[in-house]
């Protein structure tokens, strides 16, 4: 699907998040029967097939039970005011296709944040303002070294959540 035709496919957001200077920071959509029921896991999700993995765990776990719903996050780095506005919610739509089909396949109820800033931070935030029952996110697998000069979110993750974190590669 082309870019022009993943944002006409694009529905309005349900909910806009600001900052202190009016910059669009945060955008989430509520998917099919989604009544921001009980808290459920966030899943971390970046396009990978790691993180999909990750995802398609949670949605097996949660199937059987009424109600349960995954809150997708998706974060992105920071955008200045005008191409926040124009930018943040398309491309968070369009690297969420596949975990929103995931989703849709196993008939797991969803909702998607896409917001702006440091992952780890953010990933670890949305889980506590949610008060998720824990978070899920996939590992690249990066040797000590690689972690060492690169970060690794998901050890950032691991160490800042207060949620249990499920870690899948």
């Amino acid at each position: 699907m082309t870019d022009s035709a993943m944002q006409g496919a694009m529905p309005l957001p349900n909910l806009e998040l600001r900052d202190d200077m009016g910059r669009l920071v945060g955008v989430t959509w509520h998917g099919a029967g989604d009544d921001a029921g009980r808290a459920g896991w966030l899943a971390a999700v970046d396009g990978s097939p790691c993180s999909l993995r990750a995802l398609a765990m949670v949605a097996n776990w949660v199937t059987p039970e009424p109600g349960a719903e995954v809150d997708v996050v998706h974060v992105q780095s920071w955008l200045n005011k005008e191409s926040a506005e124009t930018e943040l919610a398309p491309r968070g739509w369009a690297a969420t296709a596949g975990a929103r089909q995931l989703l849709d396949a196993a008939s797991v109820r969803w909702r998607l944040h896409v917001v702006m800033g440091e992952a780890a931070e953010q990933i670890v935030n949305m889980a506590d303002a949610l008060s998720s029952r824990g978070i899920t996110i996939g590992s690249q697998g990066l040797t000590a070294a690689q972690s060492l000069l690169l970060g690794s979110v998901t050890f950032q993750v691991v160490h800042q959540a207060r949620a249990p974190v499920l870690i899948v590669r």
